[in-house]
Formats: structure tokens, C-alpha cells, sequence
């Protein structure tokens, strides 16, 4: 908006007396500047739906919101609160309930690892490892210890 539709408008809105030639200068810039011209007459729009705000009888009654607007209010008042100032720590019910479900998935996961992984060791008992002991060949440390703590882990 230019500096002469500003003037205009803050001479208006002050309540002090509105020069021949300033007006005259207004308008015919408002003929000569179509943005100008739009801005004022958004301007004017707005200024006719503020006015359908009043009361239809000049009492001084103040317009009632509709039911439940002050409880519509608290309540995104407290939940721009609570976004605000726990974030992570407060993410709400549906966020748990997902971490319960993907602990869960996780847990039967890796119980069925462990249930494969036992069955591959099934035949380690102590009575197959010494059938499979050859006392004959070279064994390295490493068997000789595995055998003799089998050995001792040994219960019948």
C-alpha cells in the first residue's frame, strides 16, 4: 500500500478533519492503483462484517459464545500446554500402546530364536559327545576342555 492511502487511513482512524485535497488525492489514487483500490475496499469488507457484530438494538449487551465454547477453548489451551512442555515424555495412550505391541513382536520374536537354536544343539548331550570322543587322535585344547566340562555337567 502506498504512503498516501496510509496517511489517508491513519488520518481517518484518528478522528481528525479530512482535508478537500487529501481526499481528493486519495481517491484519485485509488483510480489510478488497482492493488491500492483492492486492499481498500478488503478493508471495507471487513470493516461491514465487524459492524453485523453489534447488538440489533443499541443496548449494551455483549453477544454470548455458543455452548461449549469456553470448554473448547480449555481444552486446546491445555493441549498446546501439554505438547509444549513434556513433548516426548507425553505423547499420549496411542503412542504406548504401539511400544507394548512392538515389545510384544520383539519378545515372541526372539523366544522363537531361542526355541530354534536349542533344538540345533539337541544331540550335545554328555553320552554323544563321548561317543564321538576318539581317544586315539590328536585333539586340541579346546575339545579337551569342552569334554571335561560336559563331564562335569554330566546328571543322569
Amino acid at each position: 500500500m502506498h504512503d498516501i492511502v496510509i496517511d489517508e487511513l491513519e488520518t481517518h482512524l484518528s478522528g481528525g478533519a479530512v482535508l478537500k485535497l487529501a481526499s481528493r488525492a486519495f481517491y484519485e489514487h485509488l483510480d489510478a492503483c488497482p492493488p491500492c483500490r483492492a486492499e481498500v475496499a478488503e478493508m471495507d469488507s471487513l470493516s461491514l462484517l465487524v459492524r453485523e457484530l453489534r447488538p440489533a438494538d443499541d443496548s449494551t449487551a455483549v453477544p454470548q459464545p455458543s455452548l461449549g465454547f469456553y470448554s473448547r477453548v480449555r481444552y486446546r489451551i491445555v493441549e498446546d500446554q501439554r505438547r509444549e512442555a513434556w513433548g516426548l515424555f507425553a505423547p499420549g495412550a496411542v503412542f504406548f500402546r504401539r511400544i507394548a505391541f512392538a515389545s510384544l513382536l520383539l519378545l515372541a520374536g526372539l523366544g522363537s530364536f531361542l526355541v530354534s537354536r536349542e533344538s540345533a544343539f539337541s544331540g550335545a548331550d554328555a553320552a554323544s559327545i563321548m561317543a564321538q570322543h576318539d581317544p586315539v587322535a590328536d585333539h586340541s585344547a579346546a575339545d579337551r576342555d569342552r569334554l571335561l566340562v560336559t563331564l562335569a555337567s554330566y546328571h543322569e
